[in-house]
């Protein structure tokens, strides 16, 4: 009997039972992708496109290469104003076959007109909000613990605020969150000063040789975690001077993702986002299909 691959199996079974139809439903939905979740994308890799008057195009393109969820940013962010129509905004996603759990907010946004941000995220669908930082100030690499309580005692307002309506507040993890305090890594002090419930992470894998392995992180803190921003990443430390190293598609580097996976379960993660440029997240969406 001659091999006969995975897929065409269930295809042909498909076709024998009239289960075509439930099939593809279930490619379309993501329930065969990792943690049966859609494959997304955030979308500031490609702003440009958006600034240009693109975003029709582009979510045709993600669809095309498997994306159907977006993790957009605020109209606060320049290159997405033409995003503040929100209704003009779903109606192009749900054109396309998308949807959009979540964005990214600067926290200027969060601080002065958040109820306003509330309104565009409900009217778009999300339940998730966040920042990329809290923006404390570093100096040499580190800061101070007064920053990091101050900071984190407004960020917990600001959940509770967003839980109030019913959204999820999280937070993203760059320069301040990455420096050190009292010789641990910001972002994990900050797991134990943010509020569980108000504030979860969205773990950044590109952050990895800074703040330490996303497994350990997942495993430690169960539940705390609700979406991440998937790259394939190099385990060197970074550069001298904080550059970053040459991008790599997921599944072309040195990271176990089938394990990172498994404990994304436990971590509580509901989404991911490849966050790279494009020829890098179509090598990376074809990894996570096959994953």
């Amino acid at each position: 009997m001659s091999a006969i691959t995975r897929r065409a199996f269930f295809e042909q079974t498909a076709r024998n039972t009239g289960a075509v139809g439930i099939l593809a439903a279930a490619a379309r939905d993501g329930r065969t992708h990792p943690l049966g979740l859609p494959i997304g994308s955030q979308t500031y890799p490609h702003r440009q496109r958006i600034k240009d008057g693109d975003f029709r195009g582009l979510c045709k393109d993600m669809v095309s290469l498997g994306v159907t969820s977006l993790e957009l940013c605020s109209p606060g962010y320049g290159e997405f104003a033409s995003l503040a129509n929100a209704k003009e905004a779903v109606r192009v996603m749900s054109d396309a076959g998308i949807k959009c759990p979540s964005a990214h907010f600067t926290l200027n946004e969060l601080r002065n007109k958040q109820q306003e941000s509330i309104a565009w995220a409900h009217e778009i669908g999300m339940t998730q909000m966040g920042t990329a930082s809290l923006n404390g100030q570093v100096q040499n690499g580190t800061t101070t613990m007064d920053v990091v309580k101050r900071l984190s005692d407004e960020y917990n307002k600001i959940g509770e605020a967003a839980a109030k309506a019913g959204i999820q507040q999280f937070l993203h993890d760059e320069r301040f969150e990455m420096a050190k305090v009292d010789g641990r890594v910001v972002y994990e002090v900050l797991l134990e000063q943010l509020d569980p419930k108000l504030v979860k992470m969205q773990f950044q894998m590109s952050a990895m040789p800074a703040v330490g392995d996303v497994v350990e992180y997942f495993t430690k803190y169960p539940g705390r975690f609700v979406s991440m921003h998937l790259q394939g990443v190099d385990k060197n430390p970074p550069p001298a001077g904080g550059g970053r190293t040459p991008g790599v598609a997921v599944g072309k580097d040195s990271l176990d993702w089938a394990k990172i996976f498994a404990a994304a379960k436990t971590g509580g993660v509901k989404n991911y986002f490849v966050e790279q440029n494009w020829d890098l997240t179509v090598q990376s969406v074809e990894f996570l299909k096959k994953l």
